[in-house]
């Protein structure tokens, strides 16, 4: 902990003195501040890692105080600590780059596991800086947006399987970004400079398929006056892509098996082996294993593909992504539609984030395209969002009134979110952790502090 510094900025003495207190025996480095100017003289003069800074001060709110310290130190948690929350002061706070928010009183153990967050945060942060930047100056794949942990850990894992020539197994619903993820691991790996060729596997027949991975030869079907290099050739020193590999019919499954085993591949009606050196990626969105049992995917196949696994989360699973996407897709269309200064209310922001997403970030950047496309001023309202109907449910939605103040209806919604994930586990605690990206420990605080025994 001792490598970790944090900034405790509250008016009140006796709570900046039990936070101080109780941090500093927990061996943080401690440093405190009675407002916010006072707050940004230490930020200036020290290595701050973490602020929990109260809302309501006299000179300067908190909320006023968070982009001043991030304009020092971009890389800075803020984490606001309030007993006015409201859902406009907790979007704007995200929206400034507030890392979380936590309630008057504080509870000890919350903080404790909101700063072990912001810890694991920062790790993974450090980790995979070194991809995010190759890819943005080196590539121009800047569209891997994101700012939760649970990108942050896919980010990382993909980071190091870059530098390998093991398969790569990407998973995930629809939209969710597989194929710029699959772009990410090639683009950075020591196979850049090589070809990175895609192949749709829904979109081509079982025999067409087989012809586009592995080529033909002259005569060998109707229709096939010429040789034809397959995808695999033309991929020769790079990478392949097989996208949706779970609607791989069984025969081309064997085929594939065979060059994965033995680095080779024969051309449809042709006898000579190809030896080729190529590193193969596959994506699905469907359940490989169940597959297996089904007998409709081959186990050995799957072992192949699977050396490493990486799953990407639904959006609606890292909420703190949703922010960020939406400037990045707001300045993205403005620019391809010759808009500038195009803004955002509120309101429409609230309404994005209480959305379930079932098309993912490829949904959500239709829904951003369609309305700067379509806006009637400089900023885009909650009229002009043209929403799925599944996404909005009476279980999806938090909604303003009815369950009392903000943190009253986060907490409905936890212990909903809690006792649906032990439903599914059948209680098992570490199993529904891992289903709403908790550790065990924070789960079961929660399960204490909503009285939660199933």
């Amino acid at each position: 902990m001792k490598d970790y510094s944090i900034l405790i900025t509250d008016d009140e003495q006796s709570q900046r003195d039990i936070l101080y207190g109780y941090l500093k025996k927990k061996g943080f480095t401690v440093f405190a501040a009675a407002s916010g100017s006072e707050a940004i003289k230490i930020v200036n003069e020290n290595s701050v890692d973490i602020i929990l800074s109260d809302y309501k001060m006299p000179e300067m709110t908190g909320l006023e105080l968070l982009p001043r310290v991030k304009k020092i130190n971009p890389e800075i948690n803020f984490v606001i600590i309030t007993a006015y929350g409201t859902v406009e002061t907790a979007v704007d706070a995200m929206k400034q780059g507030a890392f979380d928010y936590i309630s008057k009183p504080v509870n000890l153990d919350e903080l404790d596991l909101l700063i072990e967050k912001i810890i694991e945060h920062k790790n993974l942060k450090a980790e995979n800086k070194l991809l995010k930047e190759q890819l943005v100056e080196k590539h121009k794949l800047s569209s891997i947006i994101s700012q939760s942990t649970k990108m942050d850990e896919v980010l990382s894992v993909a980071s190091r399987a870059s530098q390998s020539k093991a398969t790569v197994l990407i998973t995930g619903e629809n939209g969710t970004g597989k194929e710029v993820l699959a772009k990410a691991i090639h683009f950075v790996s020591p196979r850049k400079d090589e070809p990175f060729i895609v192949v749709n596997i829904p979109a081509l027949s079982e025999n067409l398929l087989e012809s586009e991975l592995f080529g033909h030869e002259k005569g060998a079907f109707t229709g096939a006056d010429k040789l034809k290099k397959g995808r695999f050739e033309i991929a020769q020193g790079g990478t392949i892509f097989l996208d949706e590999i779970g609607d791989m019919t069984s025969g081309t499954q064997v085929k594939l098996l065979r060059t994965l085993q033995e680095n080779t591949i024969e051309r449809v009606g042709g006898s000579e082996t190809i030896s080729i050196n190529v590193r193969v990626l596959a994506a699905t969105n469907q359940d490989l294993e169940k597959k297996i049992q089904e007998g409709t995917f081959r186990e050995d196949l799957y072992y192949r593909l699977n050396v490493v696994k990486i799953n990407i989360p639904p959006l609606r699973e890292r909420r703190e992504d949703i922010l960020p996407l939406i400037d990045f897709f707001i300045g993205k269309y403005s620019e391809e539609n010759d808009k500038q200064n195009i803004g955002i209310s509120k309101e429409a922001i609230d309404k994005l984030l209480k959305y379930n997403y079932p098309g993912n970030v490829r949904e959500l950047e239709n829904i951003i395209e369609r309305s700067v496309v379509l806006m009637r001023g400089q900023t885009i309202l909650e009229s002009d969002l043209s929403l799925g109907v599944k996404g909005l449910s009476q279980e999806s939605e938090i909604r303003k009134g009815e369950a009392g103040t903000l943190t009253e209806q986060v907490e409905e919604l936890e212990k909903k979110l809690i006792y649906d994930a032990l439903r599914q586990t059948n209680g098992n605690q570490t199993k529904a952790g891992e289903l709403l990206g908790l550790t065990e420990r924070n789960l079961r605080y929660k399960m204490k502090k909503y009285n939660i025994t199933k």
